[in-house]
């Protein structure tokens, strides 16, 4: 038999949820990592670069790049979008009269169309860190659908403000675009792969980038 002050502790006791603590939070109520709030990074056109190679003579393959490319990134959970600008006359191939020739209007005829550039529309996650990304390519005033393939490459802050990096794989026929100098005869081939690496920053410290 129980003594009066023990059934007054035991009954206190028993009115406080003591399970309450180890109770584990929902599932519901946790923010999935899909859930993200949507984040725009500023591309770093210092460490970002467009490379492309097309067949030279029915031999070779032949690269160059171009080394001025500018925009953003936009991350949302499981999508990403781009928005990407590039400066034909930043074209460099490592010879200055070959740089002169793919300046002028039998290539990307930079003082009539100064700028191209890549408008995403849908991605679709494939992988852990890769996405199939169609949007819209304008080259030399001409705008055509472009599917890549893109892998995030990092995302990290090592002290200069956090970075992502992207790396994007496609290919175009440049004779839709109207670059076809070299295609009758079989010179120079019609299908570009191209590599395009990007390097974001979100908010960096004031002159760190």
């Amino acid at each position: 038999m129980f003594c009066k002050p023990c059934l007054i502790v035991l009954a206190a006791a028993a009115s406080i949820p003591f399970f309450a603590a180890a109770r584990p939070t929902p599932i519901s109520a946790v923010e999935p990592v899909s859930a993200r709030a949507a984040e725009t990074w500023k591309i770093d056109s210092v460490h970002s670069m467009a490379l492309f190679r097309v067949q030279h003579l029915g031999a070779g393959m032949f690269w160059g790049r171009f080394d001025d490319v500018q925009g953003s990134i936009t991350t949302n959970g499981d999508q990403v979008g781009f928005d990407v600008m590039i400066d034909p006359a930043s074209v460099s191939s490592g010879n200055d009269g070959l740089n002169g020739h793919l300046m002028s209007p039998d290539f990307f005829s930079v003082k009539e169309f100064p700028q191209m550039t890549f408008k995403s529309g849908t991605s679709e996650k494939i992988g852990s860190n890769m996405w199939k990304v169609t949007g819209d390519l304008t080259m030399r005033g001409v705008t055509k659908p472009v599917t890549a393939m893109i892998e995030m490459t990092g995302r990290a802050d090592m002290g200069k403000g956090e970075r992502v990096g992207f790396e994007a794989t496609f290919t175009v026929d440049r004779a839709e675009f109207g670059v076809t100098y070299g295609v009758d005869k079989g010179a120079i081939g019609k299908d570009v792969r191209v590599i395009v690496g990007l390097e974001a920053v979100g908010k960096a410290p004031e002159g760190k980038i």
